[in-house]
């Protein structure tokens, strides 16, 4: 059986106790420094409540074993505190550089006639009209405008 117990070097333990006492970084790699530092080994007779560790760290018993399990497979502190960074957004973006473009344009251009000036809601409705896309909320085309500094009035 494998050994899964964690022992933290001193200067892994100082570490970690300026992070949590700092409490300067984002609440989730305080939550894993913490648990990290009770299921610490080095200097302890007593064993690992995995139930009451997960109840100071407000999380699941799951989770802090989970928390266990990481750090073991590589021992690294930073690759553990930190998440790892998406590849790829979790839903993949309606609008690529040449539809923007397109819209952009189509914001600076000439409003339809009978009307005064371009609106959102009018954008939105000319550029699935004119088959940019298949369709648009209002709200995404106010948010491309508001990102390119792109005023209607």
């Amino acid at each position: 059986m494998l050994n899964k117990e964690i022992y933290l070097t001193e200067e892994e333990q100082i570490q970690l106790k300026e992070i949590v006492r700092k409490g300067v970084h984002n609440a989730h790699v305080i939550t894993r420094a913490r648990v990290l530092l009770m299921l610490d080994r080095t200097g302890k007779t007593d064993h690992v409540r995995y139930k009451r560790t997960a109840e100071y760290a407000q999380i699941s018993v799951q989770a802090v074993y989970n928390m266990r399990d990481e750090f073991l497979s590589n021992h690294n502190i930073e690759a553990y505190l930190t998440r790892k960074k998406r590849e790829t957004p979790p839903t993949a973006p309606k609008l690529d550089g040449e539809t923007e473009a397109k819209i952009l344009a189509l914001a600076c251009s000439e409003p339809p006639k009978g009307c005064s000036r371009w609106t959102v809601r009018l954008l939105s409705e000319r550029i699935v009209q004119l088959h940019f896309v298949e369709e648009i909320s209002h709200m995404t085309v106010q948010r491309l405008l508001k990102k390119r500094n792109i005023s209607l009035i």
